[in-house]
């Protein structure tokens, strides 16, 4: 499995990003896929993350109400919309993906794209 991301940069504070991974390698639609970031200086932490069926969704408290992970199968993508973006969503986003299992650790994920820089400036 191969994953790809794309859709980063610098934005101001309180504005919007929207996140892609386009996945190659396997059956997109019977892979769970999730979104990780890591800060300067901190651990890697999950994002949100979307079952292989797409009928749930995860979110990290930190997040809630603010972004949004979709799934599209027909084009082996996943989106990760960030909206009210804040200083604190700077990190390099990584996308990652399991086969039909998923969770919101990184342990529960084994294939890993090479992340994007998310930066977010007052």
């Amino acid at each position: 499995v191969q994953l790809v991301e794309s859709g980063g940069g610098l934005v101001q504070a309180g504005g919007s990003l929207r996140l892609s991974c386009m996945f190659s390698g396997g059956t997109f639609s019977l892979h769970s896929m999730a979104w990780f970031r890591r800060a300067p200086g901190k651990e890697r932490e999950s994002v949100a993350a979307i079952h292989w069926s797409g009928r749930s969704t995860q979110y990290a408290d930190s997040v809630k109400g603010r972004f949004t992970i979709s799934r599209d199968d027909a084009k082996n993508s996943v989106y990760l919309q960030m909206n009210s973006l804040k200083s604190e969503d700077t990190a390099v986003y990584y996308c990652a993906a399991r086969y039909l299992e998923w969770g919101t650790t990184d342990r529960d994920y084994d294939s890993w794209g090479q992340g994007t820089q998310v930066t977010v400036s007052l």
